[in-house]
């Protein structure tokens, strides 16, 4: 932590309203440099409430910034916090014109330098980047954190092409809960009421578009700025971490963003990289920021820019475990990307990699996973608690084929994406492949490195539902997610095949699984050389910096849930997987605002029954103001089952002010299923 009398700047903080062209008024909380003299401001826009929810993280980096000579500006997006306006869907059309409009209000102030830069992690971070292809000319540096460029592919809506069950429903029901919550009548006084009622007639989930969208579609276009890479022109700092599902974005921006940009990926979780939540090491991420606003914000030659294209944390190998407090590894750094230190490296299935039991004189090989693989594969965001990540892969091994080389004679370090190209019979319309790369040690442990999906549906496109010929035998071929890892010599890679991976993917009605011919299927590494850092200096970072945070009591609950449970009745074939996403609990504010969360996702499926995949969220959450008498709840469920042909949505939503029902109400579709 940073004591503010060490900052260059005295500091002050306002809260105030930025108005919009239709008389909507959006809450904002600005830190600013004490001087005389104009500043550039730096913007973070977000629907998550900035008098409570993220205050904690805002206090982190907000004022360091205003004490660093930057406006720090955070803003409650239309119809959520305090703002006005009503809640739409995410990264809409509405969303992104009032964000261009906040950039303008803030670049007119007298304040400002007319210099505007952007920051933001996951939702912030994605509009960041919608923002910045709109090109408001005031908007000179972006800094997008855990985000993505691909609202369909690289989301948590879809994976390869196929429902992604985990985090399109969990995440669906967190923002109905979320968008259900009032605004705070500390800020609003007492129109809040009113207010409230009005968003909770307009809640839509979001489930019913996301569900009812299953290819890419104009829909997953729209805020998708890989659609067109240069209509950015703000410089971009792109950050990831190896444990975040979004990691290939930063790649991809690296690649091919016409604007300066650079990448950093690290060994962390869906968290800013200076918080020290597993797994680390945490970097001083506001440090390297600064550095990037200096430079395109006020003309500084700090030398960013003579930094590596992609700086990136080359894991080493570990056990097996559900956390790291830091990953060992290193820092490497490659000039360009696609980087010429790395070379993709082909291993024939047949002829590197082998399968146990399997002759060479078989040329198809039988891939039928039992439903319930994939109840190892950990949480699809790790936010940095204790059971994010997979635990060892050998149970879910023993459920897919496994292809493993020979023991390494050298260490073999990758840097990238994996692909696989597999020859493929299947005998139904229908099916999906889930490969997984796994570090087996001499002992046998597997441990998780990257993994990828493809419907097969979805193998000439994401945009399009080409069915198979039952029968038919074809080639395809996908990417895994991208990663860095360093295999030791002794340890075996492991290309583990699977039909089935519950609950991150949701199964085809169809569950006949596949067949590969080894001999005509190939795995590629992205091998990164040995030798590429010779001769380069070191990459370092400062240690992690912040402003002194919210003094936020949390509470322990009376019964402790564990935070991700799997439970198996060997009678009926069910397994059960129960996950607390432990997002911060119950906590008390230093302003006396009383805030209780609690959620619980379950999901559901018989071992060799597709059609019996359920998933279900339930959330609570209250906010009390003892002072002034204010207490609201809000109850949400929401559930999604299947049959053959369609999906069946179930939601319900609760409102209480002081225990009295002031609000419920229903939702039930029966969506078709197109592709999934």
């Amino acid at each position: 932590m940073q004591h503010p009398d060490s900052y260059p700047y005295g500091t002050t903080r306002e809260d105030l309203r930025i108005p919009l062209a239709d008389g909507t008024e959006l809450y904002a909380r600005i830190w600013r440099p004490v001087t005389d003299q104009p500043v550039p401001a730096l913007l973070e826009y977000l629907p998550y409430r900035l008098t409570d929810w993220t205050a904690p993280r805002d206090a982190q980096r907000h004022p360091w910034y205003a004490g660093h000579g930057y406006a720090s500006v955070r803003v409650d997006i239309r119809g959520h916090g305090n703002s006005g306006g009503l809640p739409g869907d995410e990264y809409s059309a509405q969303e992104l014109a009032d964000g261009v409009a906040v950039v303008e209000w803030l670049a007119a102030q007298p304040w400002c330098s007319g210099r505007v830069g952007m920051f933001g992690i996951s939702w912030g971070g994605f509009n960041s980047l919608q923002i910045a292809a709109l090109a408001p000319p005031a908007l000179r540096a972006v800094v997008t954190v855990c985000s993505t460029d691909d609202r369909y592919d690289n989301d948590v809506h879809y994976m390869g092409g196929s429902l992604l069950a985990v985090d399109m429903h969990a995440w669906s029901a967190t923002m109905l809960a979320f968008v259900g919550r009032p605004p705070d009548p500390k800020y609003v006084g007492e129109d809040w009421r009113r207010i409230w009622r009005s968003r909770l007639e307009a809640v839509d989930p979001f489930i019913h578009p996301w569900l009812s969208h299953q290819t890419r579609d104009d829909y997953w276009r729209h805020g998708s700025v890989c659609e067109d890479y240069g209509a950015i022109k703000a410089a971009v700092l792109a950050v990831g971490g190896w444990a975040d599902p979004y990691r290939d974005t930063v790649l991809r921006l690296v690649e091919n963003l016409d604007a300066p940009v650079r990448g950093i990926i690290g060994p962390w979780s869906h968290q800013y990289p200076d918080r020290g939540l597993p797994p680390g090491p945490a970097i001083g991420f506001l440090q390297e920021t600064l550095r990037w606003w200096d430079h395109w914000l006020k003309d500084v030659d700090t030398g960013v820019m003579a930094e590596p294209a992609l700086r990136s944390w080359m894991n080493s190998s570990v056990p097996p475990a559900t956390s790291y407090a830091n990953r060992p590894g290193r820092w490497v750094g490659d000039e360009a990307w696609p980087s010429p230190d790395v070379r993709e490296i082909h291993y024939g299935l047949d002829d590197v990699l082998r399968t146990a039991g399997t002759s060479a004189l078989d040329r198809f090989v039988r891939v039928r996973s039992p439903q319930h693989t994939g109840v190892d594969a950990g949480r699809f965001f790790p936010f940095g608690n204790a059971s994010d990540l997979p635990p060892d892969q050998r149970e879910e091994d023993g459920r897919s084929v496994c292809f493993d080389s020979t023991p390494l004679p050298e260490t073999v370090e990758i840097l990238g994406n994996t692909s696989v190209r597999l020859r493929v019979r299947c005998d139904s319309r229908r099916g999906q492949v889930i490969a997984r790369i796994c570090d087996v040690a001499p002992d046998g442990a597997s441990t998780l490195v990257t993994r990828g999906v493809l419907n097969l549906t979805a193998r000439q496109g994401r945009d399009r539902v080409v069915e198979w010929t039952p029968g038919a035998v074809e080639d395809v071929d996908f990417s895994l997610v991208s990663i860095a890892h360093a295999f030791p010599p002794g340890h075996r890679i492991r290309l583990a095949l699977s039909s089935a991976y519950w609950p991150w993917i949701w199964p085809q009605a169809e569950a006949t699984g596949f067949e590969i011919d080894p001999g005509h299927s190939v795995l590629a590494l992205p091998v990164r050389h040995l030798a590429a850092d010779a001769g380069s200096p070191p990459i370092t970072f400062e240690p992690p910096e912040q402003s002194t945070g919210l003094d936020v009591h949390h509470t322990e609950p009376l019964t402790a849930r564990p935070e991700r449970l799997v439970l198996h009745d060997v009678a009926t074939g069910e397994w059960r997987l129960e996950v607390d996403p432990n997002y911060g609990g119950s906590r008390r504010y230093p302003d006396g605002l009383v805030f209780d969360e609690q959620a619980v996702e379950s999901y559901r499926i018989l071992t060799d029954d597709p059609l019996s995949a359920t998933t279900r969220s339930d959330w609570t959450v209250r906010l009390q103001r003892p002072d002034l008498g204010w207490d609201v709840t809000v109850h949400t469920r929401s559930e999604i089952t299947c049959d053959a042909t369609h999906f069946t949505t179930h939601s319900h939503l609760t409102a209480l002010e002081a225990g009295d029902v002031i609000f419920e109400r229903d939702w039930e579709r029966r969506i078709p299923r197109t592709a999934s």
